[in-house]
């Protein structure tokens, strides 16, 4: 056996030292990471080069140790750990361990007291000892034995301090470091030393007289001089520094050499806290994460004939789709797993099994999906209605991380270190070139799904339950996705007659605007080219340049705007784009969406894809129907019920997100304002004017509601100025007067972004998360949005919250009073059912009842609610 070989690490030291060499670093949930990143890369350098037999990482127990005693104010100068430096200690310890490196920290004593005392036994037992820190008083420590690296600029750029580098560098000794350190002092440690002595001084005395000590025994003999007065003035407060800057080798410690053994890392564990620190670059270079690759051979089955003895009560299903538009794509196969017996199953021969059929509709047999909404709206069109899912991968995920991009399997389980799934892509091929693989490569590629499905899933619930996110998911996400996969098959009636003669008439009108811009405009052209149009407003008609752009003249909406009292031309401009925008998106592609056999749209609901938590809808996106035109308001006439003689029946929450934000701010006047019923923008302009409630004008009223409205999705002076086409100083005016008149909102904008500081994320009232890595971005634009961000993402994502909530009471309400009426649509803030007329009376009692009480706040919620025989009547 050779010769042993011990390391010694400054944990506090280093990880300082990597912060603040490193630019900040955030992993996907926003964790900083730079420390722990740099101090990694250390590491792996200095194990690969040292091969250490034992190894220790010590780290400061705590902020007072007994050199407090001697001098209180002992680095007292320090400034206060940066949070984005103290989030990463848990992690740095949590590295350590899967390293399988001891680490140890004693109260009273500081870590260079237990390396001392360690590299002092290790000596004498004959080790080599390495001791790594970023402090250079750790030198005092080298000797024949033990060698002192001490980093440098970077993390992997390191100086080795030996007895002959110092004797080199400095012409002292090694213990002679601690009488410089006495002399000069050390503003880190904030060891006083003498006033006026530097460096090049300490060294030249030392060099002379040999200690602190010597040096003040024979002062007396030194030539009269400034120094030697400060030397005299300063001798306890010089012998008081040596003492505070010796490292104490005789530390009661509690370990000894032989727990110190290193047997090298936990490969898996190394692996875990790399992915979740998002150490990409080091999992790739990884030696062990090939060697994971080459053991990952998956055994499966390709089979006709499932009998129900394969079914086992809990499997992981992968439902294979020909892309993601499941309301009319075709089903490829389906993989099955319980992790043990793994097996393929083509589409034809599942739409012949009663065996697979009852075990999916069958509740009692557990189900593990990656998308139980898509999973649950393409087998009904096959006659198989699914229950019993408990896992979604999709949403699993989505709350673990609402940043993630992609929906795919294989893109989810990167994220969460499982890699033996192949992106579709690489099956099927990109675009046109696009093709279904033979059997065995297709169904391999479906098993691997299905196994990553059953492999993740201990994983997800685990992490989501860490984060108090698991009822989130499991009572609130999951069910509603059963939800919304009914309304999605169920669909909406849509009269296909009623959108082609608006069609006609906007071609009309929007006819009739051309001619008067070609007239206005004294020519014709391609009001559609933004250099055609810019050539005509700003040369041919010579109105003030606004804006330009690389290409020539702005044009965009927010220019033309502004230059609206300049020429009557504009006007109809604008009104041209958005007619023609209302005609080509909503009203011919609503035609082209709603399906022949039964003249209804089935729109997606996007369950996992925005930030905040609320849902979106696509194919066709029924959420940004555009309302503030009245002709895009009109076409909600052509939603109509699917039965004779029933209605639609909508019902929308009133200001939610500004109830929510009074609740969350429990700010008084805003709470009172809600709680008497009181229309909001009027209270508020009544406490920003100073006026009483009659003498609130329209236009106060209107600058009241854009500021409320303003402060729910992240104010700004800039927005507010341009919303009520007013300067950026009024705008800053005007909202400073907003957060007087309300502290409680500016308590709590001030806090939910220091809050978001210092977790990295912001959360809802059901704890859903949002991870913000530029809060403390040295970037002022990044840092600003995501400040803006933590304010409105609460408000924005616990009305989301909300509204979930309400539509799975609504369910289970319409469930339990027997009804007929079915929930069809949800469109932001607003619930669409179509029910029998003789249900109505009924659902005007039960719809505000559970709505209103779907979470309760410290205000009342407020729905509103209306009905008739097309959805544009049912407002």
């Amino acid at each position: 056996m050779g010769k042993e070989k011990l390391l010694l690490l400054d944990g506090n030291s280093l990880a300082y030292r990597a912060f603040f060499a490193l630019p900040l670093l955030t992993n996907d949930s926003g964790i900083h990471t730079n420390a722990v990143y740099g101090f990694t890369t250390m590491l792996q350098k200095i194990l690969e080069e040292e091969k250490p037999t034992k190894m220790l990482v010590a780290f400061d127990a705590g902020k007072t140790t007994f050199r407090h005693e001697s001098f209180e104010e002992y680095k007292g100068g320090r400034q206060k750990t940066p949070p984005e430096l103290s989030e990463q200690f848990p992690y740095l310890r949590k590295l350590i361990d899967a390293y399988q490196i001891k680490r140890y920290e004693k109260e009273l004593y500081e870590a260079d007291d237990i390396i001392g005392t360690l590299a002092k036994e290790a000596s004498a037992k004959d080790m080599d000892v390495i001791v790594v820190s970023g402090d250079k008083d750790l030198t005092q420590l080298a000797t024949e034995q033990v060698t002192v690296y001490i980093t440098r600029k970077g993390m992997t750029d390191i100086e080795k301090y030996t007895p002959a580098h110092i004797e080199e560098k400095y012409g002292l000794t090694p213990l002679q470091i601690i009488d410089m350190k006495g002399l000069m002092g050390d503003t880190s440690d904030n060891i006083p030393g003498v006033p006026g002595i530097g460096e090049k001084t300490a060294i030249k005395l030392l060099k002379e007289y040999g200690s602190v000590e010597a040096l003040y025994e024979q002062i007396a003999d030194m030539k009269q001089s400034k120094m030697k007065e400060k030397l005299l003035d300063n001798e306890e407060q010089a012998k008081l520094s040596k003492k505070l800057a010796t490292i104490f080798t005789e530390a009661p410690i509690e370990i000894s050499l032989d727990d110190l053994n290193y047997p090298g890392p936990n490969e898996e564990e190394l692996l875990n806290v790399w992915q979740e620190l998002s150490f990409k670059s080091l999992i790739e270079k990884s030696d062990f994460q090939m060697e994971e690759k080459e053991t990952a051979e998956l055994k499966f089955d390709i089979t006709e004939n499932v009998t129900e003895d394969m079914l086992q009560d809990v499997m992981a299903v992968h439902v294979e789709l020909e892309n993601e538009h499941y309301h009319s794509c075709q089903i490829l196969g389906f993989g099955f797993t319980d992790g043990v017996k793994t097996f393929f199953v083509p589409f034809e021969a599942v739409h012949q099994n009663e065996a697979i059929k009852k075990w999916l509709e069958d509740e009692t047999k557990k189900k593990y999906m990656s998308d139980s909404k898509a999973a649950q709206a393409i087998l009904k069109r096959i006659d198989i209605n699914l229950h019993g899912v408990v896992f979604d991968m999709l949403l699993a995920s989505y709350i673990a991380n609402p940043a993630i991009s992609g929906d795919d399997v294989a893109t989810l389980s990167k994220e969460f270190g499982y890699t033996d799934v192949q992106a579709n892509e690489t099956i099927y091929g990109k675009g046109a070139k696009w093709t279904v693989p033979e059997i065995h490569v297709l169904a391999e590629h479906v098993c691997r799904k299905a196994f990553a499905i059953w492999s993740l899933q201990p994983v997800l619930e685990v992490k989501l339950k860490e984060n108090e996110q698991f009822n989130l998911y499991h009572d609130l996400e999951l069910p509603l996705a059963s939800i919304l996969g009914s309304m999605e098959s169920e669909g909406i009636k849509v009269n296909i007659s009623t959108l082609k003669q608006m069609g006609e008439e906007l071609e009309q009108k929007i006819s009739a605007l051309e001619k008067e811009i070609y007239e206005l405009a004294g020519e014709n052209f391609n009001i559609n080219s933004p250099k055609q149009l810019g050539v005509i407003l700003f040369e041919k008609l010579g109105l003030p340049v606004v804006k330009k752009t690389k290409t020539g003249y702005s044009t965009a909406a927010d220019v033309l705007e502004k230059l609206q009292s300049e020429h009557t031309i504009v006007k109809y401009i604008l009104d041209y784009r958005q007619l023609a925008k209302l005609q080509s998106t909503y009203i011919e592609g609503l035609i082209k969406e709603v399906h022949s056999e039964d003249s209804k749209v089935h729109t997606r609901f996007q369950q996992a894809l925005t930030a905040t938590g609320r849902l979106s809808s696509t194919d066709p996106n029924l959420q940004n129907i555009p309302i503030r035109l009245e002709e895009g308001r009109k076409i909600r006439q052509a939603f109509v019920p699917s039965e004779k003689d029933w209605v639609l029946f909508a019902a929308d929450y009133s200001q939610i997100e500004l109830r929510v934000l009074a609740h969350m701010s429990q700010d008084e006047n805003l709470v009172d304002a809600f709680k008497q019923g009181m229309d909001i923008h009027t209270r508020t302009a009544m406490d920003v004017f100073h006026v009483p409630a009659e003498e609130v004008t329209s236009n106060m009223r209107r600058a009241a509601k854009a500021v409320n409205f303003g402060i729910v999705y992240g104010i700004s002076d800039y927005g507010l100025s341009q919303s009520l086409d007013i300067t950026r100083k009024e705008a800053s005016e005007f909202i400073d007067k907003y957060l007087q008149s309300f502290p409680g909102v500016k308590d709590y904008m001030d806090n939910i972004v220091q809050e978001a500081k210092l977790k990295g994320y912001v959360t809802t009232i059901l704890n859903r998360r949002r991870y913000l890595p530029d809060i403390t971005s040295r970037n002022f634009n990044l840092r600003s949005f995501a400040e803006r961000t933590a304010m409105n993402t609460p408000i924005q994502g616990s009305a989301a919250d909300i509204i979930k909530k309400a539509m799975i009471d609504m369910d289970a309400r319409l469930k339990e009073e027997g009804l007929k009426s079915k929930l069809l649509l949800q469109v932001h803030d607003e619930l669409i059912f179509e029910a029998p007329k003789e249900e109505i009376e009924i659902l005007e009692r039960i719809v505000p009842e559970v709505m209103e009480h779907a979470i309760e706040l410290a205000v009342p919620l407020k729905v509103d609610f209306s009905y008739g025989s097309t959805w544009y009547d049912a407002k």
